[in-house]
């Protein structure tokens, strides 16, 4: 049953994204940017719905409150596909920095140019660097939330950190605040992997790590405070969905955390 839950999910969500695109794109492409941003927003939550109804996974989130005013950059855990939309509806501007191969996609690359995505050539150097950068710097400065993915590609749900420098450096040179989301995704829709997982999980939007730290010191706070939250919620998720399918890394972190909390009680 929860292998034909999965297919069906799977044939929907695809299915709704492509209706969406096509049925909604007279109003997308002759609307104001701002205003055709209800689009995507409203697919997300299409999206939730979908999930919620036909595989029977939900999420909360905690710390909205947290969100700053303005540009900022937003950096969550990514595990999963689930985690490049889910936040969607909570963001007023958000802007990806994206592989330039993804804005040559027929429908898709159309939708990310009008939304003014930054395409990157990943072997780019030098000029082309500069120029992204100073990109991301103008949204910043029109009050756009830039998403980066701090590890910079999808990873399995408690695997060993492998964040990537280059945040630190957007933080430097852009010097608007940062704010970590930790979220365990990946325990429901797993990488490289078509089945959907039942339950219930939380998304924690931690408060912003403010300008002026040296990057060295940024860095080492983004890692020890995210990992810190994802630790809490991987633990939570694991306890409060018994039967869940849980991955290997994700277990082994589980029994590592449960260890260390039993010595430090005894």
């Amino acid at each position: 049953m929860l292998t034909l839950r999965s297919i069906l999910f799977n044939t929907v969500f695809y299915a709704n994204l492509i209706i969406w695109m096509i049925v909604m794109a007279p109003f997308y492409f002759l609307s104001p940017r701002k205003k055709a941003y209800s689009v995507p927003k409203n697919w997300a939550l299409s999206c939730h719905w979908l999930m919620e109804k036909i595989v029977g996974t939900t999420f909360e989130i905690e710390g909205l409150e947290n969100i700053p005013p303005g540009g900022y950059i937003l950096a969550p855990k990514h595990q999963s596909f689930w985690d490049t939309y889910a936040l969607l509806p909570w963001l007023d501007d958000p802007v990806f920095i994206l592989k330039r191969e993804l804005t040559w996609i027929p429908l898709f690359g159309w939708y990310a140019g009008k939304q003014e995505m930054i395409p990157v050539n990943r072997s780019a150097k030098g000029k082309a660097m500069v120029g992204v950068m100073q990109r991301a710097k103008e949204a910043m400065s029109n009050g756009r939330q830039l998403i980066i993915y701090p590890e910079g590609t999808r990873r399995p749900p408690g695997a060993e950190p492998a964040y990537k420098y280059g945040i630190a450096r957007l933080y430097r040179d852009i010097d608007v605040p940062v704010v970590p989301v930790a979220m365990h995704p990946g325990l429901f829709w797993p990488r490289h992997s078509t089945m959907r997982y039942p339950g219930h999980f939380k998304v924690r939007i931690l408060p912003p790590i403010q300008q002026g730290l040296e990057p060295d010191v940024f860095f080492s706070t983004l890692v020890d405070t995210l990992e810190k939250a994802s630790d809490e919620l991987l633990v939570e998720a694991i306890e409060q969905n018994p039967g869940l399918h849980v991955p290997p890394t994700a277990q082994k972190r589980y029994d590592e955390l449960k260890t260390v909390a039993q010595s430090s009680q005894s």
